[in-house]
């Protein structure tokens, strides 16, 4: 079933057309990758899914329910989180007061409470730092931080975008791993990765966008052993 349908999405920025009528749609259950070198549009079409943008023309539908034109605050509040590129924590505020900022939508305490001792389970590093300043906190932290701020508002399907940009090898390897768990804990996920070896790596099916069109589609592996996608992003 598909929970997220994108039909002829376009947005422009002032002339520019930045998507030129891109469709396609993520299934309950899949991790989605949407790959494409910088400029090709990956993350207008996460900011315009997640109602940060206005498109010019075209649908999103979130289990059938049209949301092109809600706010991002009720879309959050409709079962879709999205950790947006640069991690983009507050600062100034301790890591469980961004965790308790994540959960904003949501009125029952103990749900809550349930939803943050998950969040420590699967970031066991946040816990260890829950009193500590979000601006103190390493890239790889801060980065878990976001994640796990997205997951108090127990979303339905996660919007990650560049989840390991900047980070160490170690730090890489870690993320993706919890995207991975986060997958089979049973949230959907649609990835925007510069990485796209990782990203096809734990992908069901990928996208590729090219200057604002969808040019190729398919399996995740199967795309990963296609030449000029090894040529194009896989640095083969």
């Amino acid at each position: 079933m598909a929970m997220l349908i994108v039909k002829d999405l376009k947005v422009n920025y002032g002339v520019i057309q930045a998507l030129k009528g891109i469709s396609f749609e993520v299934n309950e259950g899949e991790v989605i990758a949407l790959i494409g070198a910088n400029g090709a549009g990956k993350t207008t079409t996460l900011q315009t899914i997640s109602g940060m943008l206005t498109p010019s023309s075209g649908q999103i539908l979130l289990r059938d329910t049209n949301i092109t034109k809600i706010p991002g605050h009720k879309i959050v509040s409709m079962g879709m989180a999205h950790v947006p590129e640069g991690r983009r924590v507050f600062a100034q505020l301790t890591v469980l007061e961004n965790l308790k900022m994540g959960a904003y939508t949501r009125s029952n305490k103990r749900e809550v409470a349930d939803t943050l001792e998950r969040v420590y389970e699967s970031f066991p590093r946040l816990k260890e730092r829950q009193n500590q300043m979000a601006g103190t906190l390493s890239g790889g932290e801060q980065q878990m931080l976001a994640m796990g701020r997205a997951l108090m508002s127990k979303p339905s399907i996660m919007l990650m975008d560049e989840p390991s940009m900047g980070l160490s090898p170690i730090y890489v390897e870690e993320i993706f791993s919890i995207i991975q768990s986060i997958s089979k804990a049973g949230t959907t996920v649609l990835l925007v990765e510069q990485n796209a070896k990782k990203a096809l790596a734990i992908a069901d099916r990928a996208y590729v966008l090219e200057t604002g069109n969808i040019v190729l589609s398919g399996d995740a592996k199967t795309l990963m052993n296609d030449d000029s996608i090894k040529k194009a992003y896989l640095g083969e």
